[in-house]
């Protein structure tokens, strides 16, 4: 079974899990649109990667895992969208949970997102129950305080953070727990798959942070010039268009060189190219990505 089958399978069980005849029809239909039809998985996508290339011994646990961290990155785009942050009424090509439900249910839907990426990991955790601690812990100190996801969203209420503990949190955090979390799932060492997960989590934020700027919402799917109009740090802000451009180029040539030795490095490898190919704006592209 290919990774995207594999990925899709795993989150349509969790939602469904939330769709009984006892649930709250509205809520159960906001979580099913929050997570469906979803982006690229870029995260899960990473996961199970890694996990195949150390083995993937239990791949209850590793689709678990994938699905998780997916979930709770549907979370934070559900809570990044509400008025209280982004007020942004375009998702994905579609209008946002809130736009489309009602604020209150937005709130309510990415809580239960969040719930259900831990659900998820309990549950696997009988597959191989030794594993589960460090996994937990790894996922949940990427969406936490002081440096993950939550973190992240909240150094925008500072007056004037650091460009690199802003990104590190907000993106990579995520990008660090689904390549930790695909080796630690399988059994292996996840020293030294932490790296990958950073250098991709930034070249993904710093790609994130070109297309705001030069791309339409037509092309984005959902607004666009988001980081100027909030005066977000940025690293086009920091480092100009090109500076940026280089930026990128420089994270995703460390993103391939860090990938260990592995009987799976060279699909890593070319997953990252792929999704660099993807996320570059096209009218910057660097020449390698292009």
């Amino acid at each position: 079974m290919d990774a995207g089958t594999r990925i899709e399978q795993a989150l349509n069980g969790a939602v469904a899990r939330a769709e009984t005849a006892s649930a709250p029809p509205k809520l159960a239909a906001a979580l099913r649109y929050a997570v469906f039809p979803g982006g690229a998985r870029v995260r899960p996508q990473l996961c199970l990667a890694v996990a195949r290339a150390c083995g993937d011994d239990t791949p209850a646990m590793s689709d678990s895992a994938a699905a998780a961290i997916e979930l709770l990155h549907c979370a934070s785009l559900v809570h990044d969208d509400l008025p209280c942050f982004d007020d942004a009424d375009l998702r994905r090509g579609k209008p946002t949970v809130h736009a489309a439900y009602g604020e209150a249910l937005g709130v309510l839907a990415g809580d239960a997102l969040i719930v259900m990426a831990f659900e998820c990991l309990a549950l696997a955790g009988a597959a191989m129950p030794q594993r589960l601690p460090a996994l937990t812990a790894t996922i949940a100190r990427s969406v936490g305080a002081p440096n993950g996801l939550v973190a992240g969203q909240a150094w925008e209420s500072e007056p004037d953070p650091d460009l690199g503990q802003y990104q590190r949190a907000k993106t990579g955090a995520l990008f660090v727990a689904a390549s930790v979390a695909g080796a630690v799932s399988a059994g292996a060492d996840p020293g030294p798959w932490r790296c990958l997960g950073d250098r991709l989590g930034e070249a993904y934020q710093v790609a994130d942070d070109l297309r705001d700027a030069l791309c339409t919402p037509e092309e984005l799917g959902k607004p666009a010039g988001q980081d100027e109009a909030l005066g977000r740090p940025t690293a086009v802000a920091e480092f100009g268009l090109e500076g940026a451009c280089a930026r990128l180029q420089h994270l995703l040539d460390e993103a391939v060189e860090s990938i260990p030795d592995a009987p799976g490095a060279t699909e890593l490898q070319q997953l990252v190219l792929l999704q660099a190919k993807r996320l570059a704006p096209k009218r910057l592209a660097p020449a390698s990505v292009a």
